[in-house]
């Protein structure tokens, strides 16, 4: 049995690793992160386009041999069939290294890739999106991924199965996020059911999954507004999925019993009020500010995410 001290001590120098090497990089302050993930998914040679939409940089990678959106004469990979989509937000808020928001997530699907490429998976799509922060007085209409979402339909993916990861990298414990669920019981979309039912499914197999690879550790909770707010505003079912270590995981399950009105707040936007904001689990407090640093991240669960991601796309 790998105790917890031996798990703590095999990833002592994970950032030597590929493709983590380039990963002190992509947080520093200065970094281009665009320039830097381009660098790296180069290194990797993974097959890599970047499709502008609405001013904003969003890089997909495919699998080995498949055809990229420019090669195929504007025809989008897996038109009309039901890849799975995996994605991650690259961008961050300004001042913050964005390490757990959301820099280890990419590197965590960089990291999937390769395990793709070396095992022939070949249903999948990886979309780094950017544009997921939204700045104050801003909408869900202006962000990334709804304007991408809306794209997505023009090209034939209507059926891709989304999964969003985002604050991957500190803790053991996988949340499968139920915020579109309180979203949609006040919704008057003639699309909801649809959309409802596919939300569903993709909770039931990410559960599937994690059985598969018999992960005790997860939960079922409303959790911060992420991409799949845009998705689901532009017409896309999308599930999130997110880490907190196992004390702030219980801490917040018992937040939720003990509150009726937690959940309201998440959704609202009004637990980031200050008298409301220390309610929320240490990992989520500490994200989009300069706190946000390498030195929160817990190396030794890495392995089981990216093996999770890996599960998704077998099927």
């Amino acid at each position: 049995m790998i105790t917890n001290n031996s798990a703590k001590k095999s990833a002592a120098n994970w950032t030597n690793t590929s493709p983590y090497d380039y990963f002190n990089d992509f947080i520093s302050l200065h970094a281009d992160r665009y320039a830097v993930l381009l660098e790296c998914i180069e290194k990797l040679k993974l097959n890599c386009t970047v499709i502008p939409v609405e001013g904003n940089k969003h890089i997909f990678i495919f699998p080995q041999g498949q055809q990229s959106l420019r090669s195929s004469g504007g025809i989008f990979p897996f038109k009309g069939k039901t890849p799975f989509l995996f994605s991650a937000h690259y961008d961050r808020v300004e001042g913050s290294p964005g390490a757990n928001d959301n820099g280890i997530a990419v590197f965590h699907l960089l990291k999937a890739a390769v395990s793709f490429y070396s095992k022939g998976t070949n249903n999948w799509i990886i979309v780094f999106t950017d544009k997921e922060e939204l700045r104050p007085g801003e909408s869900f209409e202006e962000q990334g991924a709804y304007s991408l979402a809306k794209k997505l339909k023009t090209w034939g993916l209507e059926n891709a199965r989304i999964f969003n990861f985002d604050v991957c990298g500190a803790g053991n414990v996988f949340i499968f996020s139920t915020t579109t669920d309180s979203i949609l019981k006040n919704s008057e979309s003639q699309n909801i059911n649809k959309v409802r039912d596919e939300i569903i499914k993709l909770r039931e197999y990410a559960l599937s999954a994690a059985n598969n690879l018999r992960m005790e550790k997860v939960l079922l909770a409303p959790t911060p507004f992420s991409d799949e707010i845009g998705f689901l505003r532009a017409g896309f079912a999308a599930l999130t999925v997110t880490i907190l270590p196992e004390t702030e995981a219980e801490l917040y399950q018992n937040m939720l019993r003990s509150r009726g009105d937690f959940t309201d707040l998440i959704i609202s936007g009004k637990i980031k009020e200050q008298n409301e904001s220390r309610l929320l689990p240490e990992t989520w407090r500490n994200i989009n500010n300069a706190s946000d640093t390498i030195s929160r991240l817990t190396p030794e669960h890495f392995e089981q995410f990216v093996n999770f991601v890996i599960k998704l796309a077998a099927g």
